[in-house]
């Protein structure tokens, strides 16, 4: 599929999502060999198998299936009575292919410099270039002598700057401004290595009965929605279920450990139990299976300069998905509040567990008094520090369900710091309870992810 075909899918997203009707298409995705019947299974399969999830995996997915997909797509939903999205469809294809042509100039003018009273005939006349005239600046004409107008105009034409392109979203787009900082190795990271590097999801569901700590349904949701959105943005995803406070330190060292020499960023996903905890520089701390707290500012110490040299310079992403405390935030009412956006039927759930107070396992002295100035190092906490974070049993955490949509429809195009106050104002206006997503931001630069 040709970048075009890619765009109209992109620009297209959220409205497939939310109305394409999937169970009539799987017959006529077979008889039209768009799809393999494994592939189907899969994308019947993806996420918590809803319509909308499989819709969304059914439109990832096709754009892996060659140049005709789209056009074959199109046919799909009109053998199906699905008109009013193929017409969408085709109409955003067709502006797409036209776009180009809008562009580019047709007739290109010649630019005149300096004041008038001369005529293109005294400038190519056959004696010679005329002379100056004391007090006055000749013109000068630039371009083919048979572009040059019949009688020159006493303004100087200037060649007409590109004009912003709508991206289809409901605003002007920013693409321009955006491209320059991609390419500008002092605004932005490189992130040009494929793959770009290893993620590693920690996701702790089920906890020992001597924890006291409640099993946490619905985090596989979470997990396999992370797992296909940093496979798609090139990452080499590795997922470990359950580890022990113990177990988790070492699965981090052992990432910590390889060499990313040849890579250009790395991802730690953490979805667990979460409690405050003592702390110098990131709050908070999360569980292990066994019960035992693991300090958030340990895990992200361990990707320092000196255990991960070949990461240095390099941006280290982590996303944690666990309550930062006890506290339940009632909100307060302002005039543009949204409704409540508590899905009907929902069930809640907090990752919130008792405040962990004075030293312990993941709270000694010697792991943090040497921490470096932390450079580099990006963390996204699903709530703030004090207050729980909401999971729904059914659907999964508001934070991470919130963030999978956030990036499927603009991490194409903005940066990531960007899209992270995309989520913050999009979780904060769910449910009767509020959340806010917050992040400790030490990068140096703006990181674009590869698409």
């Amino acid at each position: 599929m040709d970048e075009g075909d890619r765009q109209v899918l992109r620009r297209c997203r959220v409205q497939l999502v939310n109305e394409l009707q999937v169970a009539p298409l799987w017959d006529v995705l077979l008889t039209r060999q768009l799809f393999t019947p494994a592939m189907i299974e899969d994308i019947q399969h993806a996420g918590s198998g809803s319509r909308s999830d499989q819709a969304r995996q059914l439109v990832i997915d096709l754009e892996t299936r060659g140049s005709q997909a789209l056009p074959l797509f199109i046919s799909c939903l009109e053998d199906t009575d699905q008109n009013k999205l193929a017409s969408v469809l085709r109409t955003r294809r067709q502006a797409e292919k036209q776009n180009p042509e809008a562009v580019r100039p047709r007739n290109p003018m010649p630019v005149v410099v300096g004041t008038m009273g001369l005529t293109p005939e005294g400038l190519r006349g056959k004696q010679g270039p005329s002379k100056p005239t004391p007090g006055k600046l000749t013109p000068v004409v630039l371009g083919p002598e048979q572009l040059w107008p019949a009688k020159l105009r006493p303004e100087v034409l200037r060649p007409e700057m590109p004009r912003p392109v709508d991206s289809g979203s409901g605003r002007l787009s920013d693409v321009c401004a955006q491209e320059i900082s991609k390419q500008n190795a002092d605004l932005a990271y490189a992130l040009n290595a494929d793959p770009c590097g290893h993620c590693l999801i920690i996701n702790n569901v089920n906890f020992c009965l001597e924890s006291r700590l409640t099993a946490r349904t619905g985090s596989n949701i979470d997990c396999e929605k992370l797992r296909q959105r940093f496979h798609l943005l090139h990452f080499m995803v590795e997922v470990k279920c359950d580890l022990t406070a113990k177990q988790m330190v070492q699965a981090l060292v052992e990432l910590a450990r390889r060499d990313h020499s040849a890579l250009d960023c790395c991802v730690v996903v953490v979805l667990s139990h979460g409690c405050q905890a003592s702390h110098r520089q990131f709050p908070g701390a999360v569980y292990g299976s066994d019960g035992c707290p693991v300090a958030i500012e340990r895990i992200v110490n361990i990707f320092n300069g000196a255990g991960c040299p070949s990461l240095g310079g390099k941006p280290k992403l982590f996303f944690i998905q666990a309550c930062g405390g006890e506290q339940k935030d009632h909100g307060f009412e302002v005039a543009s509040a949204s409704p409540e956006d508590r899905t009907p039927g929902s069930d809640p759930e907090s990752d919130a567990v008792p405040f962990q107070e004075g030293p312990g396992p993941f709270d000694q002295p010697d792991a943090v008094s040497s921490l470096p100035t932390p450079s580099d190092i990006f963390v996204s906490y699903s709530t703030f520090p004090g207050f729980v974070s909401w999971r729904d049993t059914k659907s999964g955490s508001w934070y991470v369900e919130t963030l999978d949509g956030v990036f499927e429809q603009w991490a194409h195009s903005e940066d990531l710091q960007t899209l992270l106050l995309r989520v913050a104002n999009a979780v904060s206006q769910k449910g009767f309870y509020k959340q806010i997503p917050g992040c400790f931001n030490f990068l140096r630069k703006k990181l674009f992810f590869k698409m």
